[in-house]
């Protein structure tokens, strides 16, 4: 067994074991509850999480390469230091880590600062590392398209200047290109950073304007307000998850996230296709 992934149930996960799978990857993965990872019978699992040591070790042992993704939570950067360390005590090599856009830069952001300080610790242990850097998610939206169409706004303060959203597809499937290209090399490796971002730059009044098209009714954009955002966060999530969604709402709209020069193109030839795009997957959830 030469990768392991963990976060491997979530909406980027997922794609990854999926990508692996079509590649003939040698992996195991690391969840919680394997009796409701849904995986195909000749994916092994292993039980267990960051925080469990013994799990942790278990899963990491004849590992040569890890993908490490952290959801946000209240102790993610305790989680990411443990793992990490364990990573280097069982010889592990190479890491693809899920990091976040502007991660140096948005620090205020507590998710940004863990990430960004990830980044830091894979440089100071000598990991071989990829480190991915993904913009807002094209897939979020799933989670307003009841709001979007049953009341015709556009909610997500995403703000004037833009977000390059990118899809979870296009995440995953960078991320096991890079996996099995430091897996399979047979040396170190230098540290690198890929900026993923999507094909189209939407600011809150384009994403409306697609969502007005595609579902042929006017609707609007609901404004730049992450006060308000934070206190319809509040409703479903702990507060302090609502006021960091709060703090990255203000990022977008203050800063937006503008992909670099040779973003895109870079991304397309790593593929070998075009980067999938807002448009199309509105039409898809639209249809749903």
């Amino acid at each position: 067994m030469s990768i392991l992934i963990t976060g491997a149930t979530g909406r980027v996960g997922r794609n990854v074991v999926k990508a692996l799978i079509r590649r003939g990857a040698d992996f195991r993965v690391l969840t919680r509850d394997p009796a409701k990872a849904g995986f195909a019978e000749n994916v092994q699992v292993v039980k267990g999480d960051m925080l469990d040591i013994d799990s942790l070790r278990a899963a990491s042992r004849g590992i040569k390469t890890l993908f490490l993704l952290n959801a946000v939570a209240a102790d993610e950067y305790t989680q990411t230091l443990i793992t990490l360390n364990i990573a280097r005590e069982c010889g592990i090599e190479h890491v693809v880590y899920l990091s976040v856009f502007g991660a140096d830069v948005s620090v205020n952001v507590p998710h940004f600062a863990v990430k960004y300080g990830a980044e830091r610790m894979l440089k100071e242990m000598d990991f071989s590392a990829t480190l991915l850097r993904p913009t807002y998610f094209i897939d979020n939206e799933v989670t307003i398209k009841d709001v979007v169409m049953n009341h015709g706004i556009y909610p997500m303060p995403i703000g004037g200047i833009g977000l390059a959203m990118v899809d979870t597809r296009d995440i995953a499937e960078v991320a096991a290109i890079e996996l099995m290209r430091r897996d399979r090399a047979s040396g170190k490796l230098p540290v690198e950073t890929i900026n993923l971002v999507g094909p189209d730059t939407l600011t809150g009044e384009a994403a409306a304007a697609i969502w007005s098209e595609v579902s042929g009714r006017e609707i609007v954009y609901g404004g730049d307000d992450p006060a308000a955002f934070e206190a319809s966060m509040a409703e479903f999530m702990p507060k302090w998850m609502a006021y960091e969604m709060r703090l990255m709402a203000e990022r977008y709209v203050s800063h937006g996230m503008l992909p670099q020069d040779g973003d895109r193109e870079r991304l397309a030839s790593l593929l070998g296709r075009p980067l999938h795009t807002y448009r199309d997957f509105v039409m898809a959830l639209s249809a749903q």
